[in-house]
């Protein structure tokens, strides 16, 4: 009896009737409304709507397709179906979402809009600030309150080729556990929320759709992790795409652009997106931006013509920013502020209005093997007490520094290629506090390293070769510690020092052929200890000093025409003891100087080793040794007061000299000279820009004053603190006119050498 109730069984299923086939109920022909004909469908019916205005709220249920008639004939906006499909909801009475998505549902090609008012005045308030005076959570998907017009809450569904628009709220909201909703090709503009929304563990692909002239973002995202491909997001109030608290999406192949906060933003900690292969430009704040602890991957995209930076991380921001193109943006191509420590490695940036790649405000980013060219201020740029890295990076051709530090800023700048810029290769200056190891500088309009106004600089196993001033210079109470450094046919001095520095100098190479500066000049109240060198070459003299020198064991090779080794003029103050010398017309003249000249050997002179007329005090010549095969010739030359000249002697060739080396390094006179002052500025400055004006006054503490004059013509509502982003933009406009001001300084300078 079982087996026989088997057998009927099979038999009835497997030849009974098929399965039931989908229906398409049609609206208005079979029904009078959409949601009646919902209501009749069965799970697999399609509910066919024909063209015009349909004033209810629509409720799907599971697996049912909710389709505008027409084919896929594009128009102005979407397609041609949906634009003449309307889902109008009540407008100011309305509650709840225009349409309600349920599991495994479709929504395919309609107007949806009227879910809530659009407020056209309270919109241009917030586009005019670009959403910075608007309310975090106001109309954002998931926050108690606010109803997107089409809403997927914790469905699987599909929203495909709809236009949604001029909302109270959101556009499409997904939220939800469990959703993993596919949003295709969707057009969604004018709503009082975001374009779409994602929020609340949702999962959903957001795909090809165009968001624009949104109050929030054109796509946000909450704690949530969709997957953004594709899709078309401008001229939105916020960001174009927007990624915060938690969420940790992969957003790639967008084009993100002219929305009046950043491309895409990036914000709080646990917020760790990849961003990859996106087209960032014309946004008023940057095209990529990151804050607030986010750790963003971002990588492989190209940010361009942004109002601030290409890519900017600051308040704690970390990340990686790799492989990225950024180019012509209004501030850095790549900036890092307010303690930000991203890696940022592998990326091209040019043509940048400020630094290729900029460290501010406590940053400490890990720059690395960029390329950074034709910016219009440094390729790299650090300041304000940050303390970045810089490994293996390339910047060549900027009108500033390749690679620029300044007030404060504590650089560790190793192993880079600074070239053909139009100031220093690296520089320094206003309080700086580098190390500059192992870098290669050259071709550089004026210093392959210059250090300037009070920076005080580690300079070791550096190459600077053919630059067009120095090799490495120092001025304005600079204080530079220069170790194993080389200095090749630079065509003015290989090191030089100007306006109170102060220099030690210990095994470093300086070679220059021909020419007729010095290779090492000490100008101007300058300060050296010179020790343990090589020295080749060098035109009047191979070390011109009208300030202070200590010259200490050094090897220096003349050509037989070059001039003395050390020349002396305008009161210096001169110790030259236990040197090696060939090859130069004498080893010192100096004229009305402090002169102490002990323990030196002395080759290939001419006529007078030594020579000094008119020296400052009682002169102390002691222990020199003069080689000559001509005995008429002198290891001496004084005259004025003096002490005895005690055990200098000329020596035929061929006899036993000391090979004597620098014996002290002088650490006592570098700590006095090293006190890091940063430049205190005073006064007021103001910079407009459209309808906002910015106010600058500096003192003690440096204030900052915005208003917006369209809203506030006189000037009375402070919005600085409210509005930083502003602020900062205003502050890079004053920094890029300083920066123009700066190179005129220097320009000056060089023709007057």
């Amino acid at each position: 009896m079982r087996n026989s109730c088997v057998i009927v069984t099979l038999v009835l299923l497997g030849c009974g009737a098929g399965p039931l086939r989908a229906a398409t109920l049609r609206v208005p022909g079979d029904f009078k409304t959409i949601q009646a004909a919902i209501d009749a469908a069965k799970p697999g019916d399609t509910v066919l709507v024909g063209a015009g205005v349909y004033r209810e709220q629509i409720r799907l249920k599971e697996h049912v397709t909710l389709r505008s008639a027409g084919d896929d004939t594009p128009a102005k906006r979407g397609l041609k179906r949906a634009e003449v499909t309307i889902i109008a909801h009540a407008g100011v009475n309305a509650k709840g979402p225009a349409v309600i998505m349920a599991e495994g549902s479709v929504l395919d090609g309609f107007r949806v809009t009227r879910a809530g008012v659009f407020d056209q005045k309270d919109y241009d308030f917030h586009y005019a600030t670009s959403g910075e005076l608007l309310p975090d959570e106001r109309g954002a998907v998931g926050v108690k309150g606010a109803v997107p017009a089409v809403g997927v809450p914790g469905v699987t569904a599909t929203v495909r080729h709809c236009i949604v628009h001029d909302n109270g709220h959101a556009g499409i909201g997904c939220s939800g556990k469990g959703n993993n909703s596919r949003i295709y090709k969707n057009v969604v503009y004018r709503n009082m929320g975001g374009g779409i929304g994602i929020a609340d563990g949702a999962t959903p692909t957001i795909e090809a759709n165009v968001c624009f002239n949104n109050l929030r973002g054109g796509i946000g995202n909450r704690n949530s992790k969709a997957t953004i491909l594709n899709n078309e997001s401008f001229d939105n109030v916020r960001a174009g795409i927007g990624i915060r608290e938690g969420a940790t999406p992969i957003v790639r192949g967008n084009k993100c652009y002219n929305n009046r906060r950043a491309g895409i933003g990036v914000r709080m900690k646990g917020t760790n997106p990849i961003i990859e292969d996106n087209d960032c430009h014309g946004n008023e704040m940057a095209g990529i931006g990151s804050r607030d602890g986010a750790a963003p991957v971002i990588r492989n995209n190209r940010c361009y013509k942004n109002q601030m930076a290409g890519i900017g991380s600051r308040d704690g921001a970390r990340g990686i920013i790799e492989s990225n193109d950024c180019h012509e943006n209004e501030m850095a191509g790549i900036g890092a502020r307010h303690d930000a420590a991203p890696t940022i490695r592998f990326n091209k940036c040019y043509k940048n209005k400020m630094a290729g790649i900029g460290a501010r405000d406590g940053a400490k980013p890990i720059i690395e093997s960029n390329e950074c060219y034709q910016n219009e201020m440094a390729g790299i740029g650090a300041r304000d007490g940050a303390a970045p890295t810089l490994l293996g990076n390339r910047c060549y051709k900027n009108e500033m520094a390749g690679i620029g530090s300044r007030l404060g800023a504590r650089a560790l700048i190793v192993d880079n290629d600074c070239y053909e810029n139009k100031l220093a290769g690296i520089g320094s200056r206003e309080g700086a506090m580098p190390i500059i190891q192992g870098n290669r500088c050259f071709k550089n309009e004026f210093a392959g390293i210059g250090s300037r106004d009070g920076a005080f600089c580690l300079i070791e196993g550096n190459e600077c070769k053919e630059n067009k001033a120095a090799g490495i210079g120092a001025r304005h109470k600079a204080v530079v510690i220069l170790l194993h450094n080389k200095c090749l046919e630079n065509r003015l001095v290989a090191v030089g020092l100007r306006h109170g520095s102060f220099a030690y100098l210990f095994g470093n190479e300086l070679r220059r052929a021909g020419g007729m500066p010095p290779l090492i000049a000490v100008r101007e109240g300058s300060s050296a200890l010179i020790a343990g060198n090589t020295i080749h070459g060098g035109g009047v003299a191979a070390i011109l000093v009208d300030g202070t020198a200590r010259i200490r064991g050094n090897r220096m090779q003349g050509s037989g025409k070059s001039g003395s080794a050390v020349w002396g003029w305008g009161k210096a103050d001169l110790t030259v003891i236990a040197n090696q010398v060939d090859g130069y017309r004498n080893l010192l003249n100096s004229t009305g100087c402090k002169v102490t000249v002990t323990d030196n050997i002395i080759r290939n002179f001419q006529g007078t080793a030594i020579t000094i007329k008119k020296p400052i005090g009682n002169a102390l010549v002691a222990g020199n040794i003069a080689i000559s095969k001509n005995p008429r010739d002198k290891a001496v030359s004084l005259d004025g007061v003096q002490r005895p000249l005690k055990e200098n002697a000329l020596r035929a060739p061929g006899g036993k000299e000391d090979l004597r080396t620098a014996d002290e390094l002088f650490w006592a006179g570098l700590k006095k000279k090293a006190k890091i002052e940063i430049p205190q500025r005073t006064g007021e400055q103001t910079i407009q820009d459209g309808a906002w004006k910015l106010v600058v006054n500096h003192g003690k503490t440096t204030t900052y004053k915005l208003y917006h004059l369209t809203f506030d013509p006189q000037a009375k509502k402070d919005l600085a603190t409210r509005m930083d982003n502003h602020v900062f933009r205003l502050r890079g406009r004053l920094e890029r006119q300083e920066a123009v001001e700066y190179k005129a300084r220097m320009s000056k300078e060089a023709a007057g050498k």
